[in-house]
């Protein structure tokens, strides 16, 4: 029997100068998956696209956007109601930036804007004494680096859910909410062209904000245990959920 399809709900698209040159979140997903063959299905509830059943798919990857978690969107709020039910149905799902705080925020915790100021740029990702011994994780060094760009954080975890990595600007990088449910921060998909994009659309701001813009244009070694996060979590995941994670 044919594999059910990974699920990518992709949340809005980039702005414009960032989309003509790098495309959106849909190309950098399947780029970034191409060493784990799967169908892949996007869903871009924007646009009104309906999500699937739960159980049509083998899990759910939820993507990063440019819009805040805290505006509340009608097309946001709707995939939150579909995450909690997938949640409860166990289906394995992975948030990456939005996403990690939609996830998170739909369980319960609390997402708002960093009093740090805006994260962005290659940056240190460290495990926490639960992210070292995370059957997902055993195998990563202690510190990794990380592609990120935002300006909210969880600044609350949901209650029960395990800290899994922080960096120095946020102490919520990594989060495990179960078996089968885990989020991140920092952007496992990106490349240095689209972090180099993410930067040069936002150089004013960042400038006016106290940011080394030519420091963060510097092009340094793509992070592969960043981007390797992302394809062990598809390579674990069955099309039944109880075999998504090896008991510890």
């Amino acid at each position: 029997m044919d594999k059910k399809p990974l699920l990518i709900i992709q949340m809005g698209v980039p702005p414009q100068p960032i989309a003509q040159v790098v495309g959106e979140q849909r190309l950098w997903f399947s780029a970034a998956l191409a060493a784990e063959p799967r169908e892949l299905l996007v869903i871009r509830p924007e646009r009104g696209e309906r999500l699937p059943l739960p159980d049509a798919v083998a899990g759910a990857v939820v993507s990063g956007s440019w819009s805040m978690v805290t505006d509340r969107l009608d097309w946001s709020e709707s995939t939150a109601a579909w995450l909690r039910e997938a949640f409860h149905a166990q289906l394995p799902l992975l948030g990456v930036c939005y996403g990690h705080q939609l996830l998170a925020d739909v369980l319960g915790g609390l997402v708002a804007d960093n009093p740090k100021g805006k994260e962005i740029g290659l940056k240190k990702v460290t495990l926490t004494a639960q992210g070292v011994n995370d059957p997902l994780l055993r195998d990563y060094p202690a510190h990794f680096d990380a592609y990120l760009t935002h300006q909210q954080s969880v600044l609350i975890p949901p209650p029960g859910a395990q800290v899994l990595a922080y960096s120095d600007q946020d102490g919520c990088q990594m989060l495990r909410y179960g078996p089968h449910a885990l989020s991140v921060q920092f952007h496992p998909e990106f490349t240095a062209a689209i972090m180099t994009q993410c930067v040069r659309n936002s150089a004013n701001a960042l400038r006016a904000a106290g940011h080394d813009v030519d420091r963060l244009l510097q092009r340094g070694q793509e992070p592969l245990w960043a981007r390797r996060l992302l394809l062990d979590f598809v390579a674990q995941i069955e099309d039944h959920p109880a075999n998504f994670i090896p008991a510890a």
